[in-house]
């Protein structure tokens, strides 16, 4: 009896083993075929590239921050139940001439959607970004009017020889220009109508065009900075106008400079209580400048470069200007300065000086004389009052601009958009500065602005100016290619701060430090997301937003050209 109950004591404790058994068993199970079903989610779009580049979309890119956090938590909840992430395409699908709901796909081409970038390391970005398609747009074909400069052809120079004889004024041998001045420290040369005999200063020169100062590929712009930061100083004076110091120094073989010093360390930000009109001037930012034109791929800056010199054999011994050399002197610490005439900071309380001898200067290349290529002068229509105390009129007038759309030479051709294209510039690099503008007078109204004096920019990293971008704000006007380049610049792989990072690199000042700081550089980006999202502000309220510059390109060109 007792046997038998034992037994039936040992059946059920199996049987409940083996219960407890197969219920981890089915319980392992259903863990198996969720963990299975979740590895066989597909990815989400964003998430399908995620070793490679994410892709652009050009209509959604420059939605505000509020607009994207919600974007993202609807990513994340649909992630989270397993449905697949269709493009968000038609977000921003506005209508009219300024809309891209007609030329999307096209613009996703030329932006670069879809096409996968290696993300190797050490790859340069700026190179990349200089191969897209977007700063190879191929222009019509230059004709003899669209150059500034140019050589006379023979018939010309027969002509011109002609008439000089019959007047009796001496003249050169054949076509040639040959110097007698290898006494006075300038070099024997003779230049022809050859390319290669002229000095790159001169061939910067006859390679401005109705478009663009300089072309880009050319070889010449660095041969030019390289010539600028190594090249023998002959003199040194003063050059008049403007409010602050800066000199005109001459070099060998003619060539010549605007040389602006060094005033402040590069992490040293503008005072809040000073306003724009009494702010110093930065070398740096005439180099940063330079850099950041190009990046945005307009080159309506004159070539920047930066370098050392020696305040004593550079400037004092070699300047013939009385004014300037009486206002040198020897600081206390035994440095060597000096200040100059000018309405700014010329005094013995804001002295430039070296250390002891040696400073950091930007040297600007010099446009042609103004004899050859007269240019003009416009007052903007977006200037400040240079008041402490009152404003401007577009300062007071929301819709100041419709007065400006009626003004010549602003209610036709490309003028306004131009002006917004400088406006943007200026605001990426907080230069308030901006009350006139200059163009080539051969030019006419049609063509390019000139992008000078950029010395107050980059003042300020911690705090941005938005009324730098009025013109935008209150035209609601932009260039597409303009637009396009942007939203480039704002992608990872082209990010504004990285490619100017290198830009600035290959300066010769970059050995000292980097000419912008990081803060500066992060600035870069905050602002540019800024313009995008006023244009997104212009784009859903108005129809007529994008000036669209591109139609005359072949946009299967543009893509088969990387």
């Amino acid at each position: 009896m007792v046997r038998r109950n034992l037994g039936q004591s040992t059946r059920s404790i199996y049987m409940g083993l083996a219960s407890i058994s197969l219920t981890l068993h089915i319980l392992m199970a259903f863990f198996c075929l969720s963990v299975l079903q979740s590895a066989c989610i597909l990815p989400t779009s964003s998430s399908s590239t995620s070793s490679s580049v994410p892709r652009i979309d050009p209509v959604s890119h420059a939605s505000s921050s509020s607009s994207a956090s919600s974007s993202s938590n609807k990513q994340q909840t649909n992630h989270q139940h397993g449905e697949r992430q269709k493009p968000n395409v038609g977000t921003f699908d506005h209508k009219g001439n300024g809309s891209f709901n007609e030329d999307t796909e096209k613009e996703k081409k030329l932006i670069g959607a879809g096409k996968m970038i290696a993300n190797e390391r050490g790859r340069s970005k700026l190179k990349e970004l200089f191969k897209h398609s977007l700063y190879n747009l191929p222009r019509p074909e230059l004709q003899q009017y669209d150059w500034l400069l140019r050589l006379k052809t023979d018939a010309e120079a027969e002509e011109t020889e002609s008439e000089e004889k019959t007047k009796g004024d001496p003249i050169t041998s054949g076509s040639d220009w040959q110097s007698t001045s290898e006494e006075e420290g300038y070099d024997k040369v003779t230049w022809t109508r050859e390319k290669e005999t002229h000095p790159p200063w001169l061939r910067f020169h006859l390679g401005i065009s109705r478009w663009e100062l300089y072309d880009r590929k050319d070889l010449n712009l660095a041969q030019l900075t390289h010539y600028l930061a190594t090249q023998r100083i002959l003199g040194a004076v003063q050059k008049k106008g403007g409010t602050q110091l800066k000199l005109l120094v001459s070099f060998p073989n003619y060539g010549q400079a605007l040389l602006k010093p060094m005033r402040q360390s590069r992490d040293a930000e503008t005072d809040v209580n000073l306003f724009y009109f009494s702010d110093f001037e930065r070398h740096n930012a005439e180099i940063a400048a330079f850099h950041l034109d190009r990046v945005m791929g307009f080159n309506r800056i004159p070539p920047v470069v930066g370098r050392l010199i020696n305040v004593t054999k550079d400037i004092r011994e070699t300047t013939t200007d009385e004014r300037l050399s009486r206002t040198f002197f020897t600081s206390p610490a035994g440095n060597v300065c000096f200040y100059g005439q000018c309405e700014y900071y010329c005094s013995t309380e804001h002295p430039v000086c070296g250390r002891p001898d040696v400073l950091e200067v930007s040297l600007a290349t010099m446009l042609p004389d103004l004899s050859l290529a007269p240019r003009r002068s416009w007052r903007s229509p977006w200037r400040r009052s240079y008041s402490r105390t009152k404003l401007a009129q577009w300062e007071k007038d929301p819709a100041y601009c419709d007065t400006v759309k009626t003004t010549p030479p602003y209610n036709r051709g490309t003028r306004l958009v131009d002006l917004i294209d400088m406006a943007v510039l200026d605001f990426l690099m907080s230069n308030m500065d901006r009350h006139h503008y200059e163009t080539f007078e051969d030019f006419g109204n049609e063509t390019f602005l000139l992008h000078l004096d950029n010395g107050r920019a980059f003042g300020r990293h911690s705090q941005d100016e938005p009324s730098i971008l009025a013109p935008l704000a209150q035209c609601c006007r932009i260039r597409r290619s303009t637009l396009l380049r942007l939203r480039l610049l704002s992608h990872p792989d082209f990010r504004l701060s990285d490619v100017m990072r290198e830009s600035l690199a290959q300066d010769p000042l970059t050995a000292m430090a980097p000419l912008l700081s990081e803060p500066h550089l992060s600035a870069l980006n905050r602002r540019l997301e800024t313009v995008l999202g006023v244009v997104q502000t212009c784009q859903d309220r108005n129809e007529d937003v994008v000036y669209n510059d591109l139609d005359q390109y072949d946009y299967q060109q543009l893509e088969d050209n990387p």
